[in-house]
């Protein structure tokens, strides 16, 4: 089936899971995964790009990720500065409207910087709204949002806590690929994933290209989204659809 007969989903979000053991693999060390990863994450954006993705959201480094040798973390941060300098022009050059999701706090200030700056310059495009989790953690996207509602004297309710995730500028994700074999989201999206379609891939990060994410793509346009409806209600006109829209959409 081609591609273009198969139903897109709006928002991709990806857990880019294997990158240690495709080093390990090749008696390299951890880092080298991590470096071929941000090959294959680039390839992937150009990829949702061809295939009318509108939204990529991936998660590249989470606030349990602190725990791992101290010498992959500090490799970590000087590649995320590497990727900025390497990777943002050719971003805005491409439509790309970058957002960085997480707690910032704990990042050094030459990153924080390069951050705020990687954002405001690619504010105004449209082609596709690219999401970058970094120190982030679905449990503590939950916390901060109910933080910030108690802190405004704002009723906590599904609406309200909708709109103050760190993530509320997009819609929640239709797809969720975690690849590297492993059947588990790990604290990825825990509020947004409610009603995403899981897909797990075998292939470990730095091996997964556009063929694999045109077979992610493939089964999720074979699945039939109830979002708690029955089959029959689905084909109703007025159907009710939980999902928010993009700006100017």
């Amino acid at each position: 089936m081609a591609i273009s007969a198969l139903s897109v989903p709006r928002h991709v979000a990806i857990v880019m899971d294997g990158n240690g053991r495709w080093a390990k693999k090749r008696f390299l060390p951890r880092i080298a995964g991590h470096k071929q990863g941000v090959d294959a994450l680039s390839a992937c954006v150009k990829a949702c790009m061809v295939r009318g993705v509108a939204v990529l959201t991936v998660f590249a480094f989470s606030s349990e990720n602190w725990n791992r040798p101290s010498d992959e973390v500090s490799g970590l941060m000087d590649l995320l500065i590497l990727a900025l300098a390497k990777q943002v022009p050719s971003l805005n050059t491409n439509g790309v409207q970058l957002h960085f999701v997480g707690d910032r706090r704990r990042l050094s200030k030459k990153v924080q910087v390069g951050l705020v700056q990687a954002e405001s310059s690619t504010a105004a495009n449209q082609r596709l709204i690219f999401n970058v989790c970094f120190n982030y953690g679905g449990r503590w996207d939950i916390a901060q949002a109910a933080q910030k509602l108690a802190d405004r004297g704002e009723s906590i309710t599904e609406q309200s806590m909708d709109q103050a995730m760190a993530l509320a500028h997009v819609p929640d994700p239709d797809l969720l690929i975690r690849t590297g074999g492993e059947l588990r989201i790990s604290n990825f999206m825990l509020w947004q994933a409610a009603y995403s379609e899981l897909y797990f891939s075998e292939r470990l990060w730095p091996e997964f290209g556009a063929a694999d994410l045109d077979e992610a793509i493939a089964a999720y346009s074979a699945r039939e989204r109830r979002f708690g409806l029955t089959s029959a209600q689905l084909g109703e006109p007025n159907s009710p659809f939980p999902a928010k829209r993009l700006p100017d959409a």
